[in-house]
């Protein structure tokens, strides 16, 4: 029987049915395999089994492996999913999948759903056209994934197709790491290590795992779709290489925290359903500075769940934003002139009882756990503000730090005011003996008093402690945050350790007073790295030249940090990355710094030569017309020297496009030549980049002075504020 069509009354019923609330607590992780489902699927004792591998860091038997294996594809084939994949993160900087179906031929005409062990533990992609560094030849095409057990498998729906996907590392044939996640895991296992053997010489008790925790805050910009596809910069590489910024900006201060246009509401909205079937929780969202810019934060997670989540969760900002014909822009800076976006990667310590390490306590002895744990955090920064600041260079944040939007080059730690006399106090030595009546007296009672709104933020400081935790202000908003969180966990253990030595050191004193004598020491040594002023004067960046504070402006600068000796025998020693793994990343990083100007450079040429240009020439066309058919009406009397003095302008800006351009094209064939990839790097840099910026500026003049109808590319006007 053929189906009626629906009367408009019909619906408009469907609507409001389809539209009813229906609690987030619902359907919060429905298509993540998490604990709780693990518990419904599993045989208790596989369930056990399972538990003790994730939380032990054990292997897991090959048995209960095909147990786990057929319980995760039941309940994927369940949610429709007809595929499974390893899903990793290689150093593309994005995150990559191989689908393989379920179903295996069993006969002649017929299939039947398969899922092994062995597939779930392990994975063997092509390795061959993946970042290496050389680490491994072109034709060397083997690798491998595998379970990564403490990350959940998740459904993944691309339109009509479902599948499930598993969180992988991802190794070479040689068992080199060639991933972003393997090396932050190994982190974490370091920095647990170190927490432990330290809570334990302070004298805590039933502490057996310390977790690295993070809440990044995720700043992106949406725009309509059409203004995007017209845009080969954006589509190319994120971000525009010309383009005017418009008459208002966001210097009205109107943006920030406003009402959120329904669009952008509904979008957000479809966002967050979203995340919480993937169980991410997705807490806050709001309206940023610049116009179209928005912000997403999720509540805090273990590091390496954030960071596989903030991976989905980017991935989910563009894949909703197609539906709603948006485009999501998570470049550091897709508008010249206009605010960027960052992602802030909120850092704290806690213990498997719940205890937040860099929470001050109730008690006297809390507090000095609490400020063994922060020094050690400020120390770490301290003595490897190089290396940070390694870990979050990239050409796209280039254009972003130190403009007077973000923390600048220069790493330095905001305390606040109460945390830092504090600590003046305790460097001056105002008690000699620690007893707890001599704590108390000291003040340190009172750091139980210190939380996230005893002080004021700092927004101009690249690492600043909000009472309970540290903000690493200064990550792009691209950016994996795998990467600095692997940096922050690997010197704070460092740091971790070489604090329980000294105390270690101070024979015959009891703890608190060996722990005081050794804190006392250390402030004065990370006094230079303090600072609770504006990071964003000129004197500041005077001061910290004389504090020996490193201030490298330029990736290609920032990246020799992470090939040191210093560098090379830390995370050698803790087991995060060989010697070859951290100059492989080295060099990955290098390419990569070179791949994303020239992709601009050509983008750049493509449209000065294919649309800029031929719009002022059209123009300067209509416009000579224009004043010789007047000249023949009125006569040479008239006066046209206005008109003339424009044409002149946009005959000039040509000319200074062509040239310019021109000039630009002979230093990028002249940077072909250069073998030496570092080299390379910074020719593009220090020639190619400001020649660039200088085209830009006669692109941008030009677009001032040809008529809309002519400009061939959408305005900054109208893809920031016609959403």
């Amino acid at each position: 029987m053929k189906k009626s069509t629906p009367t408009i009354a019909a619906e408009r019923q469907y609507v409001i049915e389809k539209e009813k609330f229906v609690p987030v607590s619902h359907y919060f992780g429905e298509d993540t395999f998490s604990h709780k489902v693990m518990k419904e699927k599993l045989p208790k004792d596989t369930f056990k089994k399972l538990m003790e591998a994730i939380n032990e860091d054990k292997t897991l038997d090959e048995e209960t492996a095909n147990i786990v294996a057929h319980a995760i594809k039941e309940w994927a084939i369940e949610k429709g999913a007809t595929h499974f994949a390893h899903w990793f993160q290689p150093m593309t900087g994005i995150t990559a999948e191989k689908h393989d179906a379920f179903a295996d031929p069993c006969g002649p005409g017929s299939v039947i759903e398969r899922f092994s062990g062995k597939q779930l533990v392990q994975g063997e992609p092509d390795a061959s056209s993946f970042p290496s560094g050389g680490i491994r030849a072109t034709f060397e095409a083997r690798g491998y994934t595998a379970w990564d057990m403490s990350s959940p498998a998740f459904i993944k729906r691309n339109g009509i197709s479902t599948t499930l996907c598993i969180p992988t590392a991802f190794i070479s044939y040689t068992g080199q790491v060639l991933d972003k996640k393997t090396p932050l895991l190994r982190s974490i296992r370091a920095l647990n290590k170190s927490a432990v053997n330290m809570l334990k010489l302070l004298g805590a008790k039933n502490v057996k795992k310390v977790y690295s925790n993070l809440g990044p805050e995720q700043e992106y910009f949406l725009i309509d779709m059409d203004y995007f596809y017209k845009r080969p910069d954006l589509v190319l590489g994120g971000r525009t290489v010309v383009g005017a910024p418009p008459a208002k900006g966001q210097e009205l201060e109107d943006q920030y925290f406003g009402s959120i246009k329904e669009r952008i509401s509904s979008y957000m909205h479809d966002v967050e359903e979203e995340l919480f079937k993937l169980g991410i929780p997705a807490k806050t969202r709001h309206n940023e500075v610049a116009p179209s810019q928005y912000e997403i934060a999720p509540v805090y997670e273990e590091a390496n769940i954030a960071a596989d989540h903030n991976q989905l969760v980017m991935d989910t900002l563009k894949y909703v934003a197609r539906k709603h014909r948006l485009a999501a822009l998570l470049h550091e800076k897709p508008f010249a002139k206009i605010n960027g976006s960052g992602k802030h990667v909120n850092w704290s310590l806690s213990d498997d009882n719940g205890n937040n390490l860099l929470n001050p306590g109730k008690t006297p002895q809390d507090s000095i756990q609490f400020l063994v744990f922060l020094i050690a955090t400020v120390r770490a920064v301290y003595k490897h503000a190089d290396i940070l600041r390694a870990a979050v260079a990239s050409y796209g944040n280039d254009h972003r730090l130190g403009a007077n939007e973000a923390p600048p080059a220069i790493i330095s730690v905001f305390l606040g005011e109460q945390l830092t006399q504090i600590l003046d106090n305790i460097q001056k030595g105002t008690v000699t003996r620690a007893t707890n009546a001599e704590i108390i007296d000291l003040g340190i009672s009172s750091l139980s008093q210190v939380s996230k709104d005893n002080t004021d933020r700092n927004r101009t400081s690249p690492f600043a402690f909000t009472g309970n935790k540290f903000e690493f202000r200064a990550v792009g908003s691209s950016q994996n945050i795998a990467s600095p969180a692997l940096v922050i966990n690997t010197i704070v253990a460092e740091s971790i350790d070489e604090l329980a030595e000294k105390i270690k050191s101070q024979a015959g004193k009891n703890i608190n007073q060996a722990v005081f004598d050794v804190l006392k020491s250390e402030i004065k040594y990370i006094k230079p790295i303090l600072f609770n002023g504006d990071n964003y004067t000129r004197e500041w960046e005077a001061e910290a030249q004389k504090r020996g504070l490193p201030n490298e402006k330029t990736t290609p600068a920032a990246l020799k940090a992470l090939i040191t000796d210093k560098a090379l025998r830390l995370f050698d020693k803790y087991e995060v990355l060989s010697n070859a793994e951290l100059k492989s990343r080295y060099l990955i990083h290098v390419e990569r710094y070179i791949k994303d100007l020239e992709i601009e450079v050509k983008a750049l040429n493509n449209i000065c030569l294919s649309q800029v240009i031929p719009a002022g020439v059209d123009y300067q066309k209509k416009l000579a017309a224009a004043i010789a058919g007047a000249q023949d009406v009125l006569g040479s009397q008239a006066v046209f020297s206005s008109q003339k003095e424009l044409l002149k302008k946009i005959l000039d800006m040509i000319n200074s496009i062509y040239l310019t351009n021109k000039e630009i094209q002979a230093k990028v064939e002249a940077a072909a030549a250069i073998h030496d990839e570092p080299k390379k790097a910074e020719m593009l840099g220090s020639k190619v980049k400001p020649l660039m910026d200088e085209l830009r500026e006669y692109v941008d003049a030009l677009e001032n002075l040809v008529d809309n109808e002519t400009w061939p590319l959408p305005k900054f006007w109208e893809m920031l504020f016609i959403c």
